[in-house]
């Protein structure tokens, strides 16, 4: 597998031969035998170049993930071994600007031999896909494939600029919100149902959305610069209810509980030993997270 990846991975079979400091001819000779014992061709050849053929190419997408299997698998056996490696990191925008990000100089410190590289979107990404580590998420999730550790609760609030008050009033009830510019997430309609506790139990409305964005801080900021209302994570707005620049509504009926806050990585027999103590690191950081007593 290492050698057919070396010639995947170089090109040419000469390439290989000197990366693994072998003759072309023996990278050649396990190719063939390799091709034999599986029954199909792998590679097509030509005078000039080698492509794969599509065995070759699903073949190939194995391979490294067992030889990377092999190689995690002998680290994490080795007694103090360090975490080490690449280890991609995929963040929600505002919430890992905000958030994660001052958490990671810690992080570094203490894995010094873990290389971060950190992808932020509020698309959700396939992580399989992608070949994407670990990705922390504010939402709820339904993909199967994936292994999912809670690291802590999310509340939401509903929240406007004094701006906004004046010019379009202060909402009393849900039912208010029908008459005001509620600002919305695109293509995640699920965030746009807002929730309530009423005096008839739980209520929800989709709320009607003029605007929209596909990023949590166009809305944040939309909504300091008096434009519409927003139901957002704590986590992201409570430094401005803390300090006046927007005005929490409708806390008799808020129902504050939104998706969790949780890391997710690919399934594996062997647990990387980065991909470990990156999600140890976070649950360790979320254990006792100041938004759940009040505003940070």
């Amino acid at each position: 597998m290492g050698v057919y990846l070396a010639v995947v991975e170089e090109g040419d079979f000469s390439a290989a031969a000197r990366r693994l400091r072998m003759t072309p001819s023996a990278v050649s000779k396990i190719i063939g035998r390799l091709e034999s014992r599986l029954g199909v061709r792998l590679l097509q050849r030509s005078t000039r170049r080698i492509s794969l053929t599509a065995e070759g190419s699903t073949y190939a997408e194995s391979a490294r993930r067992i030889l990377n299997d092999i190689k995690e698998a002998e680290i994490a056996v080795q007694p103090g071994a360090e975490p080490r490696g690449r280890l991609r990191v995929s963040l929600p925008s505002a919430f890992g600007h905000r958030l994660i990000v001052p958490m990671l100089p810690a992080f570094i410190d203490r894995y010094p031999a873990v290389e971060l590289e950190l992808m932020f979107t509020d698309a959700i990404v396939d992580l399989l896909a992608e070949e994407t580590d670990v990705a922390v998420r504010v939402a709820a999730h339904s993909d199967s494939r994936l292994v999912v550790r809670r690291l802590a609760p999310n509340r939401r609030v509903i929240c406007a600029s004094p701006r906004y008050l004046e010019t379009h009033g202060m909402p009393t009830t849900p039912d208010d919100l029908q008459d005001q510019v509620c600002l919305g997430v695109t293509a995640r309609g699920g965030l746009n149902i807002w929730e309530f506790d009423g005096p008839h139990g739980l209520q929800s409305m989709r709320v009607r959305s003029p605007i929209e964005a596909n990023s949590t801080e166009a809305l944040r900021r939309l909504a300091l610069a008096g434009i519409g209302i927003i139901r957002m994570s704590e986590i992201l707005v409570g430094p401005d209810i803390k300090a006046g620049r927007l005005t929490a509504l409708l806390t008799g009926y808020n129902h504050p509980d939104g998706a969790p806050i949780c890391a997710v990585y690919p399934p594996g027999r062997i647990l990387s030993p980065r991909v470990r103590v990156f999600v140890d690191f976070l649950a360790e950081q979320f254990a006792n997270p100041p938004w759940l007593h009040g505003a940070p």
